[in-house]
């Protein structure tokens, strides 16, 4: 029986198909740059460009920082520890579409979090202010810590929500476990 193989012909750079058995050359590559530019020309019919995707996600995770994942400052929600969760800013938070509310006071420094599993298991008279259901148990990662770093903090801490702080320390976005999953799962 004669089945179809896909080589790559390192001569020609590219993959070659034959419909004999006869064994073909072997290519190794052997560089990181060799070996994706192998995944690059590998036909779809073998990989899908979503296991394209996650073979560079993991070949690259070394490389990347937290701040190539995080959601910057300027797309945060907050809320103030002396709002009232009435309708209103409920109505913001849920439509934010986030899971966790940074909450600051009135000198825009964080004080907790308010997780929506919060809100959702309580209930809320119009009077409660954001401090009721504030989370005080507050991590930090850093702009420029690796992924492998974020990784190892959230074993350490079991905590999926975290603040990303600046070379100043001052807040510059969140970063989640999702958000790590979403990268490496596509």
């Amino acid at each position: 029986m004669r089945k179809i193989i896909h080589w790559l012909d390192p001569k020609l750079d590219k993959f070659r198909t034959s419909n004999d058995s006869t064994p073909k050359p072997k290519y190794t590559p052997h560089t990181t740059e060799e070996f994706i530019g192998v995944l690059q020309r590998t036909p779809k019919s073998i990989l899908s460009s979503t296991d394209r995707s996650r073979i560079a996600a993991i070949m690259s995770f070394n490389d990347r920082k937290v701040a190539d994942l995080m959601v910057p400052k300027s797309s945060m929600v907050f809320v103030n520890s002396k709002d009232i969760l009435g309708p209103l800013v409920l109505d913001k938070l849920y439509k934010s579409g986030f899971t966790n509310f940074p909450v600051v006071d009135n000198n825009n420094r964080v004080k907790g979090v308010i997780h929506t599993e919060a809100l959702n298991a309580l209930e809320i008279k119009k009077t409660d202010r954001a401090e009721k259901y504030l989370d005080k148990k507050v991590y930090y990662l850093h702009v420029n810590d690796s992924l492998k770093f974020a990784v190892e903090e959230i074993e350490r801490t079991n905590s999926y929500y975290f603040f990303v702080l600046d070379e100043n320390d001052a807040l510059a976005g969140f970063f989640t476990t999702q958000m790590l999953l979403d990268y490496l799962l596509g």
